[in-house]
């Protein structure tokens, strides 16, 4: 599975921003359209992809690095989460730009 970037944004007067648990869904949404186009056959990535991200939203650790996002861009910091599978493992990895 490629790994799955997400990149929040605060809202401005010209662009709409998004948190990270809107873009984690929107994400999400797309993952499974693409399942319901490929009607179970072919490509097995949405399906990861969608269950990777379904895991994240759930998982104790969601809330913890919304609020660190969520920090960092109150601080004018570009953001960026990795969602990727190590060990058939999902690894959430957020980085930080000034």
């Amino acid at each position: 599975m490629k790994p799955i970037n997400l990149d929040p944004r605060y809202s401005t007067p010209e662009v709409p921003g998004k948190c990270l648990k809107c873009l984690a869904e929107q994400e999400m949404n797309n993952c499974l359209l693409e399942l319901l186009r490929q009607g179970g056959a072919g490509n097995q990535e949405p399906e990861e992809r969608f269950e990777a991200l379904v895991n994240f939203l759930k998982s104790p650790e969601s809330q913890k690095l919304r609020d660190e996002a969520e920090r960092y861009l109150a601080e004018g910091k570009q953001v960026s989460l990795n969602i990727y599978l190590e060990e058939g493992k999902a690894v959430y990895r957020l980085k930080v730009k000034d």
